[in-house]
């Protein structure tokens, strides 16, 4: 998950080894992307909205509402995720090098290194340098690895549903395609399986009981706001809304 304070900013940064999805939950973000091609495109989205980014594309994300932005983030690779943000790429290159690419006087430099280390280019040509604190929020990976940085720490949620047998959580293909599912009060999804794709749910609103049935036994469990559920691809399961509000989940199927 990722929080975002009001006119907070995820600093332009990409990731090396996953595509990456969002469900924007709550809140109104600013989004901007640089394709391959050096060509910059920036979008609004709201609540209910999802985000697509390839891996190897540099993207930022701000906030700019007044109530924090929280998505939910889901990455095609359950290894380690490696990320590079571009402030790490300015300071860890020389300066001289640094100060010809961007045509500013190397001077320059050496200021913006004592500053938090955290600057974020506003890639309009005249390559004007503004400042921006971290914001407060951060990210909070559910089952998964950290970044190797300060700033992202590994949190393994109470509330994680250990449902599945480790070999078959981690073998999963290279895509992932979102949907929602809403169910009324007392209603039921159906007892069914896919065949192609592994299933993984966030609870967004509501609360349910579900049911997993396999050859061997049947097991049965409750979830509520913020819990997360998977079903590895052939298992038959079913859920049935048990609260007074409407069920909502976002579920991520690991097939494009």
């Amino acid at each position: 998950t990722l929080r975002i304070k009001s006119s907070g900013l995820r600093a332009p940064h990409w990731h090396f080894n996953a595509n990456e999805h969002g469900y924007l939950v709550q809140g109104t973000a600013w989004v901007g992307v640089v394709d391959d091609g050096a060509v910059v495109t920036t979008y609004n989205v709201t609540a209910g909205q999802v985000i697509f980014f390839p891996k190897n594309t540099v993207h930022w994300i701000k906030n700019v509402g007044s109530e924090d932005c929280f998505f939910l983030l889901f990455f095609s690779t359950h290894e380690e995720l490696q990320t590079l943000d571009v402030d790490d790429v300015f300071f860890s290159t020389p300066e001289d090098i640094a100060s010809r690419s961007l045509k500013l006087n190397c001077s320059l430099f050496s200021p913006m290194k004592g500053f938090y280390r955290k600057v974020f280019f506003s890639l309009q040509v005249s390559y004007t340098v503004s400042y921006v604190f971290q914001p407060e929020g951060g990210i909070n990976f559910i089952r998964t690895f950290q970044k190797q940085n300060e700033f992202l720490n590994q949190v393994i949620e109470k509330n994680v549903l250990m449902i599945i047998k480790m070999d078959e959580f981690l073998k999963h293909q290279k895509a992932l395609s979102l949907s929602t599912l809403r169910i009324y009060n007392n209603g039921l999804r159906q007892p069914h399986f896919h065949f192609n794709a592994n299933e993984m749910g966030y609870v967004i609103s509501g609360c349910a009981k579900v049911g997993i049935i396999n050859a061997q036994s049947s097991t049965e469990f409750d979830i509520h706001i913020g819990d997360v559920i998977f079903f590895p691809t052939g298992t038959q399961h079913y859920i049935k809304s048990t609260c007074d509000e409407d069920l909502l989940l976002i579920l991520a199927f690991s097939t494009g």
